[in-house]
C-alpha cells in the first residue's frame, strides 16, 4: 500500500502529558509537510467520527485504552489508524513515542498494510441505542461481590445458565484481554470468530466456546441486584433482573495502519504476556 496523505488526524489521551506533547508535535511536523490536520482528545467520539469522514490516516498517541476509544469514533471509516504508545504494553499499537517522528514520512507517504479488525455490536432488551466494541462486551455482576445468572442463547437456542461473575464476549482482538485474564484462549489478531467466555463460574459450563461470525448471541440476567454491561471496559450500564443483551458481529471494522508484518504479533506475544513493552 502506497497512497500519499492529505488529511490527517491526531487522536491523543487527554489527561496524558507526554502524548498532548508528542500530538503537538506531530501535528507541527505534518502541518510543516503542507497537510492538513485536526488534533482531538479520545474522549470527543462525536467530534473523531465527524472529522474522520473525509481523512485520510489518522495517529492515535496513548495506549491500548486510546486506541479503544478512537476505534469507536473510526468504525466503518476508510481511513486506518496508527497507534502510538505511550502506554506499558500496548497489544494494539504499532509504534514507540520515540519511532513516531522517525516514522512520520513513512507513514505520510502511505506506506504499510491494512489491518482491518473485526468489532461487535450489543443492544439490551430495554434501550434502543447501539453499542460497538472493539474488545469486549462484559455482561457481569454489580458492585456486590454475588454471582448472577445468565442464561446464554446461540442463534436462538439455549446453550446454558452460566452461575458466575459475568460472561465476555469478545473479538480476536479482545481475545488478549479480559478474556485472556479469565481463562479464554488467544485467537489470531484477523479472525472474525466470537468468544463467549464465563468469569468465574461455579458449577456451570466453564469451557470458552468459540463461535462462527454469523453467529447471534443472546444473555439474559436473573439477579435479584443490579448487573452490568460493560463495553470494552469504557462505557457501563445497569442491568436489572430478567434484561437482555443480544450481541453479534458488527458490519462495521476498524482499519490499522502496519509496518510490522503480520508474524510481528507472535514474535511480540510471549513477551508483552510478561509484561514487556515491545514495538
Amino acid at each position: 500500500m502506497e497512497n500519499p496523505r492529505k488529511k490527517i488526524g491526531i487522536i491523543y489521551h487527554g489527561r496524558h502529558s507526554a502524548a498532548i506533547s508528542c500530538s503537538l508535535e506531530l501535528e507541527n511536523s505534518a502541518r510543516q509537510e503542507g497537510l492538513t490536520v485536526w488534533r482531538a482528545p479520545a474522549a470527543a467520539e462525536e467530534e473523531i467520527r465527524k472529522q474522520a469522514r473525509d481523512c485520510d490516516l489518522v495517529l492515535a498517541v496513548g495506549g491500548d485504552g486510546t486506541l479503544l476509544r478512537a476505534a469507536k469514533g473510526m468504525a466503518g471509516c476508510d481511513a486506518p489508524i496508527v497507534g502510538i504508545n505511550l502506554g506499558r504494553l500496548g497489544f494494539m499499537t504499532e509504534i514507540s513515542a520515540q519511532e513516531a517522528m522517525a516514522k512520520l514520512p513513512e507513514l505520510l507517504a502511505g506506506r504499510g498494510w491494512i489491518d482491518a479488525r473485526a468489532m461487535l455490536q450489543a443492544e439490551t432488551s430495554s434501550q434502543s441505542t447501539r453499542f460497538t466494541a472493539l474488545n469486549d462486551i462484559v455482561v457481569g455482576r454489580g458492585g456486590t461481590c454475588r454471582m448472577i445468572r445468565v442464561e446464554a442463547r446461540i442463534d436462538g437456542q439455549s446453550l446454558t445458565t452460566y452461575r458466575a461473575d459475568g460472561v465476555i464476549v469478545a473479538t480476536a482482538t479482545g481475545s488478549t484481554s479480559y478474556s485472556l485474564a479469565s481463562g479464554g484462549p488467544i485467537v489470531y489478531p484477523q479472525s472474525r470468530d466470537i468468544l463467549l467466555q464465563p468469569i468465574s463460574p461455579h458449577l456451570s459450563l466453564s469451557s470458552c466456546l468459540i463461535l462462527p461470525p454469523g453467529a447471534m448471541i443472546e444473555l439474559v440476567v436473573t439477579t435479584d441486584r443490579p448487573a452490568t454491561l460493560s463495553v470494552d471496559g469504557q462505557t457501563d450500564m445497569v442491568l436489572h433482573n430478567g434484561e437482555k443483551v443480544t450481541v453479534r458481529l458488527s458490519d462495521k471494522v476498524v482499519k490499522f495502519l502496519r509496518f510490522h508484518p503480520p508474524a510481528h504479533f507472535y514474535q511480540s506475544l510471549t513477551q508483552k504476556l510478561r509484561g514487556e513493552p515491545f514495538c
